[in-house]
């Protein structure tokens, strides 16, 4: 029997969340919420998703659209909830609705780690998501840092990680945020980003900065890694290119930069244009004595999305993560080129 999935939120993470559910074979949207009538609700109208109302029905139906009922009527009908609400509103909502019934529910990254039981990364962790009531999938920087780092810790061991996080400025839709004409630095040592690989990847070693630009397109990791064993930076490639939700590019093929990353998902056929594989430039290896050099392209809106689809299966019962991940890739085209 499909695993019924409740949405809340349908912001840039939640509307993706959404789509990808919708393509599982094993799985089934039962609906989604909005707090107030825009053109989202209008896309997920027309795309046949059941859309229940936060904030009341009036902004919705004199819009022309007659919500399913609030968010308790959703909440009743689910085997699960996917929280993709902002910040801080995801714990609130777990006090309010998730805890009174019973309902397990996944949160996204913006949550501080102590909302759930564990902090997830699929390739990382799967097991010690299965079968907890409250599963959270780390933000997107702490997902792209854990997937790179995860099979080098499997494979060489690591002493030691500096990582530096150039991060983008805003999505591409939003108009409110800046910096546009700054470099900002976190003024935080080290930033958060750190910490919270530490709650996948435990007891790792690692020290993070990070610094906002003027663009909107992906973040940019650049990471130095002193490993325990030593190997040449073919090595290192070799395991990265076998290793899932990673993926090479190449300046040889005039893939240069965080646009042209962009470019390459829109012409491959990826769902909207996302990226949500790690990107690792080939010739940003590099290797002396055991300090392993790299730079990684972070997709921001779509790197969770594959990671909640797995945290829904280990958090009712699907065992095998291996499959797991085969199966979500496949339903996502991850795995096409």
């Amino acid at each position: 029997m499909a695993i019924k999935v409740g949405l809340i939120g349908y912001g840039t993470i939640g509307k993706r969340v959404a789509d990808a559910v919708a393509l599982q074979k094993d799985m089934k949207l039962v609906g989604i919420t909005g707090h107030s009538y825009d053109y989202k609700m209008e896309i997920a109208k027309l795309k046949g998703f059941k859309i229940f109302a936060t904030d009341g029905t009036e902004d919705f139906v004199k819009n022309g659209i007659k919500p399913e009922g609030d968010v308790n009527s959703l909440l009743d009908d689910v085997d699960v909830v996917v929280d993709c609400t902002p910040k801080k509103i995801g714990k609130e909502n777990k006090e309010k609705y998730y805890l009174p019934k019973k309902l397990n529910a996944i949160f996204e990254g913006g949550e501080k780690s102590d909302v759930a039981d564990a902090s997830f990364v699929a390739q990382c962790n799967y097991n010690e998501a299965l079968n907890k009531n409250y599963v959270r999938v780390v933000s997107c920087n702490t997902t792209g840092l854990c997937r790179t780092l995860c099979p080098l810790t499997e494979n060489y061991g690591i002493e030691s990680v500096h990582a530096t996080m150039v991060r983008r400025a805003a999505d591409p839709w939003d108009i409110y945020h800046g910096p546009i004409n700054a470099v900002v630095p976190v003024l935080e040592l080290p930033s958060h980003h750190g910490p919270d690989v530490q709650t996948v990847l435990h007891g790792l070693n690692i020290f993070t900065t990070a610094m906002s630009v003027p663009t909107t397109l992906m973040h940019m990791h650049s990471l130095i890694v002193d490993l325990k064993k030593k190997a040449t930076a073919e090595e290192v490639l070799d395991m990265f290119r076998k290793t899932t939700r990673i993926r090479i590019v190449r300046n040889a093929e005039r893939v240069r930069s965080t646009a042209e990353i962009m470019e390459l998902a829109k012409d491959i056929g990826m769902l909207r244009g996302d990226m949500p594989e790690i990107c690792i430039w080939e010739e940003g290896i590099g290797v002396k004595g055991k300090k392993l050099f790299y730079l990684q392209a972070i997709h921001q809106e779509s790197d969770v999305v594959p990671e909640n689809i797995d945290a829904i299966r280990a958090i009712t019962g699907f065992k095998d993560g291996k499959k797991s991940m085969e199966m979500t890739n496949k339903a996502l085209g991850m795995d096409k080129f």
